[in-house]
């Protein structure tokens, strides 16, 4: 039986009942639901199928084939947990759910995979032939990622966290590219298993992605500051002759905005360091440069 759970088998119709056909394979028994069968079977006949033990603790056999295997890792969904057992992942199959051991889980409550994450996972089938989810390790990704280019730089992203160190925290990419998020690029940590959003920030000679899952720097800021901020990136000089001194009509003429407006833009730029004041204007720093280069 061990050699048989989590896999592909071929097997031989022997018996049915009202609900089940009973097909047999190494002289083990299997249950085949009847309703995925597209025609009668009678005595002999062959099914493929994945086996596996279901909910109810009957070995069954199914015509649904889930990519994760023994052997074989894809991603699969958390849909709940049970304290010290671990977490269960949705693979595919109809009637059961497997579970990926608390000793290959984060050891931080917030760092737990919760439902709706995404784990890539193969099956394993322990001594008394139970199957558990087993996680993919960086060697698995390695394996299945792509390589980035500098083209790549600043796109936006969507990535599935797979790896947490005290370094930064691993992801993988819906397009199957490795990246790392430092954390001075992140709010907070996320927990394994969490699909993010982010941007490149970089690329690495190995083909990965530095990521950043902070905002662009006009969508950190105030409409208004977001606005004087392109205005500045526009002029050749990125130099503005207005100040909190500048007339109240000379702004609004200029930016569309009340003076008070304005006062708080550059309050925001300032804070933000994109920005120098002087008697004679506002002046973009080389940060705000490349903030306003972002938009």
């Amino acid at each position: 039986m061990h050699d048989l759970l989590g896999r592909v088998i071929e097997t031989k119709v022997t018996d049915q009942n009202e609900d089940y056909y009973i097909v047999q394979c190494e002289g083990f028994s299997f249950q085949f639901d009847k309703k995925e069968a597209d025609h009668k079977l009678g005595i002999g006949a062959q099914v493929t199928g994945f086996a596996y033990e279901n909910e109810d603790h009957d070995y069954q056999i199914s015509t649904t084939i889930p990519k994760s295997q023994v052997g074989h890792y894809a991603f699969g969904t958390v849909v709940r947990s049970a304290h010290g057992l671990g977490v269960f992942v949705d693979v595919g199959l109809p009637n059961k759910d497997f579970v990926v051991s608390v000793d290959e889980l984060p050891t931080i409550d917030g760092l737990m995979p919760q439902k709706g994450d995404r784990l890539m996972v193969s099956l394993v089938v322990d001594a008394k032939n139970r199957l558990w989810a087993h996680l993919a390790d960086s060697e698995i990704f390695t394996a299945i990622s792509r390589r980035a280019t500098t083209a790549d730089r600043n796109h936006d992203l969507t990535a599935t966290v797979y790896r947490l160190k005290l370094a930064g925290t691993l992801v993988i990419t819906d397009d199957y590219y490795l990246g790392f998020v430092h954390p001075s690029e992140r709010d907070h940590e996320p927990r394994l298993g969490e699909q993010v959003h982010g941007r490149v920030i970089g690329v690495r000679p190995d083909g990965g992605l530095n990521i950043s899952l902070k905002p662009r720097a006009y969508q950190a800021i105030s409409e208004d500051a977001a606005q004087l901020l392109a205005t500045l990136g526009h002029e050749a000089s990125h130099t503005l002759p207005f100040t909190d001194k500048s007339n109240p009509d000379a702004i609004k003429a200029y930016f569309g905005i009340s003076k008070g407006q304005f006062k708080r833009a550059v309050g925001h730029l300032l804070k933000a360091r994109y920005i120098e004041q002087s008697a004679d204007g506002i002046t973009l720093t080389e940060t705000g440069v490349k903030a306003a280069n972002e938009q």
